[in-house]
């Protein structure tokens, strides 16, 4: 499994990630890791988890990781997901900011619309190690995007401010954000531990 081949490394093992495309390769290992286990715990299918399509799902899986257990993902049985209202707007706000012609970046798009919907921090939701891997994603994918948000915006908070910017009202009636009382709601950190962190912590590793 993606994530088992991950918390059996030790720190000095990671693969590299500096140059983009190994980054990019990480980023694509966390976001499988998690869809695995959504799907091994029933919660989703591989295509509800990742919001790519099952074409797209197989070539990330082939072209990427050639020695991946495909079949755990039991691509053939699945449906295309289908995107609400919400996660469409915010699908194509982040397209609309992709890098023109880079099938990753569009890719990474809809993957980060799906992985917004759910609960935690996004890094979180997304199985990054951090913030700052979420940071360097959108950096990397979403250049100009990433750029706006001068004030270390929480990103689905900034997000969601882009939208409400795109349909010409404001996310909230605080005249600024100095005077908001629930400050911490948009620009509190984004700490806690990751889910690779997790399942190593509770892995009793051979």
């Amino acid at each position: 499994m993606f994530a088992h081949h991950y918390v059996c490394l030790s720190a000095g093992q990671w693969p590299p990630i500096d140059v983009e495309t190994g980054f990019d390769q990480h980023v694509l290992a966390c976001v499988l890791s998690r869809a695995l286990e959504e799907v091994e715990a029933g919660e989703a299918t591989a295509t509800e988890a990742t919001g790519l399509s099952r074409a797209e799902l197989r070539d990330v899986l082939t072209r990427c990781f050639p020695v991946a257990p495909v079949k755990a993902f039991a691509i053939d049985e699945l449906a295309d997901p289908e995107p609400d209202m919400e996660e469409q707007l915010l699908r194509d706000l982040l397209l609309a900011y992709a890098r023109p012609g880079n099938k990753t970046s569009a890719r990474l798009a809809k993957i980060i619309a799906r992985r917004a919907m759910r609960n935690d921090h996004l890094w979180q939701d997304l199985g990054l190690f951090d913030r700052a891997e979420l940071s360097r994603l959108l950096a990397t994918h979403f250049p100009l995007l990433a750029a706006g948000n001068t004030k270390n915006m929480k990103w689905k908070k900034y997000f969601y401010r882009k939208l409400c910017e795109a349909e010409g009202f404001s996310l909230c009636t605080t005249p600024s954000c100095r005077e908001c009382t629930d400050f911490e709601s948009c620009f509190g950190t984004e700490e806690g531990e990751s889910r690779l962190a997790r399942i190593r912590n509770g892995m009793e590793l051979p």
